[in-house]
């Protein structure tokens, strides 16, 4: 099978690896389609994910959907033809955190895309049987690949915990932060600001449900939402582009007592805070851990509305170019939103 390794900084190549059976238990499944993640351009332009380093050669990828061809021993209730969205998350299921059923933050969590685990730039893959996520017969497996990215938007919400009518800005109209907007707008959240540089992703980010959508180069995020709500802040804030400064505009923007969720991932060891007026509003930070088995609930928005999300889907190249699609996301080329490559 053909599969895409990156092999240094900015550098894929394609190469042929071979496809045994899958195991007891597992599935293989022809991919069809898999987005490009914010972590993905990490690894690819800065050769790490945060504190954890690249260990080339490596595949990585971990939004992907696709089509079961074969079954292992043992498996029941999946079969040859069946589509689906595939998790990249394999637990130990014993360890006290996934036995409290917290598996996202497992103490031997090994992740498909991360470090020596590979992920799914490659024409098939084997996994564990309830890695895979069945979808509804009239989905497209383009619109499934957005099951993962959409269960971290999921997991952010059990942090940010928006009430009806609160009002919230959103930092990033990458596709994670596009998913979190579509998402609170379905919560029934008042205003939404949303906080982009690229001026087609502040409209993609109108399109999904900002009602105000900021360029933070023209002005001050927390500075507009000041004067917007007579110097009150909104109720929460969620950093999906953990750029330089973005979590101190989400203190400034934000009401005394108010929340913060980070849900992005810095490029940065350390992130500079303003911990003076972070202490003063006694300010919530919650962080985010990928997701928590939010894929299955993912599916289902999908399912439900799929006019909104639909959207989002802009580009796809098949694997064998993956290195101009790489480049064209990094550069934020053609309106690009979310990107999938097609094996």
């Amino acid at each position: 099978m053909q599969v895409a390794e990156l092999v240094g900084v900015r550098n894929f190549q394609i190469v042929e690896r071979p496809l045994p059976d899958p195991g007891p238990g597992e599935v293989q499944v022809r991919v069809s389609a898999i987005g490009i993640c914010g972590s993905d351009m990490h690894s690819y332009s800065e050769g790490a994910v945060g504190e954890t380093p690249n260990h080339y050669p490596m595949v990585i990828g971990h939004e992907p959907s696709g089509t079961v061809v074969k079954t292992g021993p043992g498996v029941t209730g999946i079969s040859p033809g069946d589509r689906g969205s595939l998790e990249p998350a394999l637990y130990c299921y014993h360890c006290e955190f996934c036995r409290s059923g917290r598996h996202n933050i497992c103490a031997k969590l090994r992740f498909m895309s991360s470090g020596r685990e590979p992920g799914y730039f490659r024409e098939y893959v084997n996994i564990p049987v309830h890695n895979f996520l069945p979808i509804p017969a009239g989905m497209s497996l383009e619109l499934a690949a957005l099951a993962e990215p959409m269960s971290i938007a999921l997991h952010s919400m059990v942090f940010a915990n928006a009430k009806l009518g609160e009002s919230v800005i959103v930092f990033g109209g990458g596709p994670i932060g596009l998913l979190t907007i579509a998402v609170l707008r379905l919560s029934g959240a008042g205003r939404i600001y949303a906080v982009e540089p690229i001026p087609h992703r502040r409209e993609l980010a109108k399109l999904m449900g900002a009602d105000v959508a900021i360029d933070p180069h023209a002005v001050s995020a927390g500075a507009q939402i000041m004067q917007d709500t007579g110097k009150r802040g909104v109720d929460l804030a969620i950093d999906c582009a953990s750029k330089e400064d973005t979590i101190n505009e989400c203190v400034r923007a934000l009401v005394h007592g108010g929340r913060i969720v980070l849900t992005g991932i810095p490029s940065g060891i350390q992130l500079p805070l303003n911990i003076h007026q972070f202490r003063t509003k006694e300010v919530v930070l919650y962080n985010v851990r990928r997701s928590n088995h939010e894929g299955v609930h993912g599916v289902e928005l999908l399912r439900d509305h799929p006019e909104l999300f639909a959207p989002l889907i802009t580009h796809s190249r098949p694997l064998d170019k993956i290195n101009q699609a790489f480049e064209l996301n990094e550069k934020y080329e053609d309106g690009v939103g979310k990107l999938l490559i097609r094996p």
